[in-house]
Order: structure tokens, then sequence, then C-alpha cells
């Protein structure tokens, strides 16, 4: 399974959307949602790849790219810090969006995860579909006026 994850808001905080595409041999699935009020880039962000392996039906072997380092490295390299001290950062401080961080946690447990990093903007063409669905989950989201 490839996964390719984009978010974001316009502006940040403001409205925001996130996308996901799914792609198993020949078969694809897109999914988009978003948020109508105040929501993050980072938010949005980490919604994303929340969603797509929420989504999937049985444990599987998973190559997720995010142009996101901030997602890429919380889930990589600092999460684990972060449970062990009782969800504050080195500093001492609470972690921001620990609600996703841990529903992401949860999410990868099912799964075998390998995360790559990928620029945004760059001409990856699932990358660039990505951005499009979180475009599009944002645009209804403020349509509906509605968490989606």
């Amino acid at each position: 399974m490839v996964i390719h994850t984009d978010g974001g808001c316009r502006p940040n905080p403001g409205p925001g959307g996130w996308g996901a595409v799914l792609r198993h041999r020949e078969h694809v699935r897109e999914m988009c949602g978003g948020e109508s009020g105040l929501t993050s880039n980072n938010r949005m962000e980490l919604m994303a790849p929340i969603m797509a392996l929420e989504v999937l039906t049985r444990p599987v072997s998973v190559h997720l790219y995010t142009d996101s380092t901030y997602v890429r490295n919380g889930i990589t390299k600092w999460v684990l810090g972060w449970e062990r001290n009782g969800w504050m950062t080195a500093a001492k401080q609470p972690v921001k969006n620990v609600d996703l961080w841990q529903r992401l946690r949860t999410a990868c447990a099912r799964h075998r995860v390998e995360w790559f990093w990928v620029k945004g903007h760059a001409g990856v063409a699932d990358n660039e579909l990505a951005d499009v669905l979180a475009t599009r989950g944002m645009q209804e989201a403020i349509a509906q006026g509605v968490v989606c």
C-alpha cells in the first residue's frame, strides 16, 4: 500500500482541509475532508495520515509519503519521547495536537508503516493530487459550514 497525504489551511489558522491518495496494486482511493472553523496546517497534515490509516480494513505494509516534516519527524523521532515524558516536550511544555498524535500512534500500531518525506509542489503526481484533495476538503467544509 502506498499512501500520499497533504493538509493545509487558508489562512493559518483558519478553515482547513486534508487529502489522501491510497494505492494498492491497480486500486486507487481518494479521500478528503476538512474543518470550516479554526484549525491549523499542522492539524490538517496530521488528519490526512490518520484518516488514511484508519480506513484500512486489515493490517498491511504501508509506504506513507508526506510533505510535512512536522508529521514525519514527529512520528519517527519525537513521539516516543513525548509519550515517555507524559506528552511534554523536552522544554517541559505540553505537546501541541496531542489528541491527534495519540490517534496517529494508534492508527500506525495496526500496520507496518514506513514514513517518507516528499517535497511539496515539486511535481510528484500523488502529492499534487493529495494537495488538490486537501483544497477540495477545505472548500466542501466551508460550503457546508460544519466540521467534517
